[in-house]
């Protein structure tokens, strides 16, 4: 093998030495610093990415934060609009209520005082039957027709006495 052969180690050595030290100068130089950028601007977009990661989420928070006050002040304003609603529903509901046991009242009343004139006419005309057939009966059992305004005179003190 040449590489082993004692007569070629110190030509070996040289170029071992040249060629380390242009290697080592096209790394330092050319290679290296490409890295080294490539790494740092890799490290400079991943700071920007989380800077902006974190504006994001902070504005997400203040969004989510506004979100939330708006809901609530909606739930609010709802429930205040419910409770108003549901007490004009009430005033409403007592107001109809109240007009209609006004009209029932009346109804009531009105119906009452029919009663009172069908029934002051039945009496009137029971009264009228009543003397008509007293009449009848006294001139069948006298034979003598008796007078109309003392059987109805009569009659009508009857019925006063049995309504008392």
């Amino acid at each position: 093998m040449p590489q082993l052969d004692s007569a070629t180690f110190l030509p070996q050595l040289f170029w071992l030495v040249v060629t380390f030290g242009i290697l080592f100068l096209v790394m330092w130089r050319i290679a290296l610093p490409r890295v080294a950028d490539v790494l740092e601007a890799r490290q400079e977009r991943m700071s920007s990415n989380l800077e902006k990661a974190e504006d994001f989420k902070k504005e997400a928070e203040a969004v989510l934060e506004a979100y939330e006050a708006a809901m609530a002040e909606a739930r609010s304003k709802a429930l205040d609009v419910i409770a108003e609603v549901r007490g004009t529903m009430a005033e409403e509901a007592a107001s109809r209520q109240a007009d209609l046991a006004e009209k029932l009242t009346e109804q009531i009343e009105q119906g009452e005082a029919r009663i009172e004139q069908a029934k002051n006419e039945a009496i009137g005309q029971i009264q009228g039957v009543s003397a008509e057939l007293t009449a009848a009966a006294m001139e069948r059992l006298t034979g003598e027709k008796p007078n109309d305004a003392a059987v109805s005179a009569a009659v009508e003190a009857a019925f006063k006495a049995r309504a008392n």
